[in-house]
């Protein structure tokens, strides 16, 4: 590949624009192929690509896909999945994105052939940045989301996307939230205390049990292995982790769950095995996603700021789409809150049982 210096300009003239040409001619290609690099076609090889984005790159040349990403103003919102925790981060990233002229789209890529298929659409160059809202990434997909040079910013829940320092994220204080939820069960006068988790690879997940655990050593009670449960965020894992729990001989007297699906799972484990919601059985949920004030009991859960993260989240990309720096080890954690409502109450006096057999 011919090297040609900024200084020495191409073709000898130090006053001379690059141009697509000359891109070509250094990198040994023809003039259709930088163009089909430059507006983001997938039909290129990934040597080849690498190649003359470096060219562009060096030489400041500026590519008409980046051009169009900013005329067309498209955000990419990128979820594994849809739940009622999604619908307030689609709410808040829709109201910053329409405060700013922007239009968000929404992206459902569960599966590897469906991530495929999403980064061969970005690289059409359509796309103006995107915010991720996934719990893991392949590196063979992060390397081809790399190579687009697009701003990107991540919301919780995070799991292998967290440790990268280039990536700027937007969470919830998830330890702090941990910590009031068992404390507020503690004040109530409960010393067996379960806890069913959401996926241990995520990082939102073990901070959770982190904060749980500090409230329970903070109050000189031991921990219990067997109260604390690994789940998946959703209804059914907690349905079955709660009922392992509630069959045991000492089985507790409340439970923290890692999601306000999960603790409707444990009001379902709890009715199977005749206790009463809050009377027997004290639960916590976090999210504070709509549902969880039509329970029965409505429930007392940890609030996230949902819609506040992802309008954060919109507003930081959109920074970075107009030039500012990016971000290095730019992570913010907004507050979370206890809402207290009718599913905690004091323990039943010992012996008590209330429900039905």
């Amino acid at each position: 590949m011919t090297r040609v210096g900024r200084e020495g300009g191409w073709g000898g003239t130090s006053s001379a624009r690059v141009t697509i040409a000359d891109i070509a001619a250094s990198a040994g290609v023809s003039v259709p192929t930088v163009s089909k690099v430059l507006n983001g076609r997938p039909d290129v090889s990934r040597q080849t690509r690498l190649r003359i984005e470096a060219l562009l790159a060096e030489h400041d040349y500026i590519r008409a896909g980046a051009r169009n990403r900013r005329r067309t103003g498209i955000i990419d919102l990128v979820f594994t999945e849809l739940t009622p925790w999604s619908l307030e981060i689609i709410r808040g990233a829709e109201q910053a994105a329409r405060a700013a002229r922007s239009r968000l789209v929404v992206e459902v890529v569960a599966d590897a052939a469906e991530r495929d298929r999403w980064l061969d659409r970005l690289a059409g160059g359509q796309t103006q940045g995107l915010i991720l809202v996934l719990t893991e990434l392949a590196a063979a997909h992060r390397e081809r989301l790399a190579e687009l040079r697009l701003p990107v910013v991540i919301v919780d829940p995070v799991g292998q996307l967290e440790p990268d320092a280039r990536i700027a994220s937007i969470g919830a204080a998830n330890w702090a939230g941990g910590l009031m939820a068992t404390e507020h069960l503690i004040a109530l006068g409960h010393r067996r205390i379960g806890t069913v988790t959401g996926p241990a690879s995520l990082l939102c997940s073990q901070a959770r049990l982190d904060g749980y655990r500090a409230a329970l050593e903070r109050a000189g009670i031991p921990v219990d292995p067997r109260l604390i449960r690994s789940g998946d965020f959703h209804f059914e894992s907690a349905l079955l982790a709660a009922g392992a729990m509630l069959r045991l001989p000492d089985r507790p007297t409340a439970i923290f769950a890692g999601s306000d699906a999960q603790a409707l799972g444990v009001y379902e484990a709890a009715r199977r095995q005749h206790l009463r919601v809050p009377e027997e059985l004290s639960v916590v949920g976090f999210d504070d996603v709509l549902p969880s004030g039509w329970a029965s009991p409505p429930l007392t859960t940890v609030r996230q700021p949902l819609a506040q993260m992802a309008a954060m989240a919109t507003r930081t990309l959109l920074a970075m789409a107009e030039g500012e720096p990016y971000p290095v080890n730019h992570r913010v954690e907004l507050a979370t809150e206890l809402v207290i409502r009718d599913s905690t109450a004091p323990p039943a006096p010992s012996g008590v049982h209330n429900g039905s057999s």
